[in-house]
């Protein structure tokens, strides 16, 4: 076999110590940047008794679905490719070293079908967090897999609530009650990566919410899981009104923005009027399965009582013509194009509102609701995707947060003036 230098891998104090304290079932809870896929990559590789190539055993690498694991195939078919006897990208990843060592990946969205029937020596569960169906691969079949060849088993992922992968983090805790002495557990901050940027931390600790940075950054397992806003209730101001359109005509100088977010049949369209100088959600209107041209003509109406309030409006979808519309009829309106950043920009600025106390709302069931259910996934690029739960609405968050980014980019250029800066 040609000779190949294996790895330049040289793990920074907190990867040492995660080696150093292995066992031969490891759950790993950490942090992002953290750099968990090298660690990962560097003890399915290189490992001296279990490792594919290292030791030339049979292994696999579990992912919630292909996205999870696609960039580490193409890095280890790349980097060791004089050392690879064949590596084949479908219909399923694997790769068959020289030596007779094997990488399997699988995906995790059918737990009877993931290698059930095979052995290996060591196995990776990549972002376990995040595996929907993570107790029944591990119970019904990957477990299995390691009877063979006594195998040892990874669990890596950021935490994400105290779901099943918590429950296997609290085999190895040394507090926990239920401690299995064949289990070891870690928990990794981001901040044990000697190689991130020294302003690094402290500008996620500034910018993110303070769910987000306990859950992502300080790799903590929060007992309410990953909602994204936190002391909904606490903002809710009984003297607010609930009414849309009860609120005292703008007359007294405050300032306000309108936020909305377009729906027409499966989707609400709402509108959300904010006073700045307040700090308070003065009106809310939702409804659905009304002619476009109505709800222009219902804004217009909602405007009437706020003559001077800019309109930050969703421009995707038929938001385009729609604003267009509205610009006719010389509404003083600027367009809101809800992509993967603007989103994540506009919702974790809104749940730093919450936290710090600074937004106020009028007791509104439904958008109370929205705001508590509203969640959070992280995709496999690392980015975070925010919205409802499957089969639920976040129309009215979405126009909540389009107009509180509203009332920023309102001070920022001028047109309100004379408002605290609470946003």
């Amino acid at each position: 076999m040609p000779k190949v230098t294996l790895s330049d891998f040289i793990p920074h104090v907190g990867q040492q110590a995660i080696l150093s304290g292995m066992a031969m079932r490891n759950v790993a809870c950490m942090g992002r940047r953290f750099g968990k896929t090298h660690l990962m990559t560097e003890v399915i590789i290189n490992g001296n008794k279990r490792g594919a190539l290292g030791a030339g055993k049979p292994t696999a690498w579990y992912a919630p679905n292909d996205s999870y694991f696609s960039n580490v195939f193409k890095s280890i078919s790349r980097q060791y490719a004089p050392v690879i006897k064949r590596a084949v990208s479908s219909p399923r990843p694997y790769i068959e070293f020289k030596n007779g060592g094997s990488i399997e990946f699988w995906t995790l969205e059918n737990p009877m079908s993931c290698g059930r029937g095979n052995f290996y020596a060591r196995v990776i569960v990549d972002e376990a967090a995040h595996a929907r169906h993570l107790k029944e691969a591990w119970e019904q079949t990957i477990e299995y897999t390691l009877a063979d060849l006594n195998g040892d088993a990874w669990f890596i992922s950021t935490p994400y609530g105290r779901n099943y992968f918590w429950e296997l983090w609290q085999k190895g805790n040394p507090d926990s009650p239920k401690r299995d002495e064949a289990w070891a557990s870690f928990t990794a901050p981001s901040m044990d990566n000697p190689h991130l940027p020294p302003r690094w931390m402290e500008e996620k600790r500034k910018t993110s919410p303070e769910r987000v940075f306990a859950q992502e950054v300080l790799a903590q397992f929060l007992q309410e899981g990953a909602g994204v806003f936190r002391r909904v209730t606490d903002a809710v101001d009984p003297a607010l009104p609930t009414d849309p359109y009860s609120a005292r005509d703008a007359q007294d100088g405050s300032a306000y923005v309108i936020g909305v977010d377009w729906g027409r049949h499966n989707d609400f369209t709402v509108f959300v009027t904010i006073d700045a100088k307040r700090g308070a959600v003065v009106g809310v209107d939702r409804f659905t399965d009304i002619d476009y041209a109505v709800q222009l003509q219902r804004l217009q109406a909602l405007h009437q009582r706020f003559p001077k309030a800019p309109i930050l409006a969703e421009s995707n979808s038929m938001g385009g013509p729609l604003i267009e519309q509205l610009q006719r009829m010389r509404l003083p309106v600027q367009s809101f194009h809800t992509s993967a950043a603007s989103k994540t920009q506009a919702i974790e600025a809104l749940a730093l509102a919450f936290e710090n106390g600074s937004i106020r709302l009028p007791n509104v069931p439904w958008l109370l609701a929205e705001l508590m259910a509203f969640d959070q996934e992280r995709l496999p690029s690392g980015a975070m995707r925010y919205g409802a739960p499957r089969g639920g609405h976040d129309d009215g968050v979405m126009a909540l947060a389009i107009g509180y980014s509203g009332v920023t980019r309102a001070l920022h250029s001028g047109i309100i003036s004379g408002v605290r800066r609470t946003f």
